[in-house]
């Protein structure tokens, strides 16, 4: 599967009173890549939400917490599609700090129909560029730095 990474930097704001990383902004860091893995794919969200009606949410989240990330570091944060259902998204997920490995996480995205927030099949061109970008082919996409 392709791997997608985003480069960001840890503000103040994204730090607890011990100067670490507070845990829940991890989630905020692995938003990010997906949100940008999916403009690398041509997809803004209010167009999804606007043309399709569809949005996608978080439906399960299991992170691994391994080593604290401080105040300015510069982490890679990464998104890669590992399966995809009929109307979800499994992710894999990393923030690493240079070679250190400090979260992984594991996302399942629900694709939802916006005005009834049920279940909704991934529309086909939707899902089409998803396996197209998660094919082995497809390589590792680099994004650029969030500062």
């Amino acid at each position: 599967m392709s791997t997608f990474t985003l480069s960001m930097r840890v503000y103040y704001e994204d730090t607890d009173s011990g100067g670490v990383v507070y845990y829940a902004n991890y989630l905020r860091f692995m938003e990010r890549a997906r949100t940008e893995w999916l403009r690398s794919l041509g997809f803004e969200q209010d167009e999804l939400l606007r043309d399709n009606g569809i949005l996608f949410a978080v439906r399960t989240a299991r992170l691994d917490f391994l080593k604290p990330a401080r105040f300015n570091d510069l982490l890679e944060v990464t998104a890669e599609p590992e399966r995809q259902g009929k109307a979800s998204v499994d992710f894999r997920q990393q923030v690493r700090r240079g070679e250190e490995l400090l979260c992984t996480g594991e996302i399942r995205l629900a694709c939802i129909d916006a005005e009834r927030f049920v279940p909704a099949p991934i529309p086909e061109e939707i899902a089409r560029r998803f396996s197209s970008a998660g094919s082995p082919a497809a390589g590792t996409v680099k994004a650029r730095t969030v500062r």
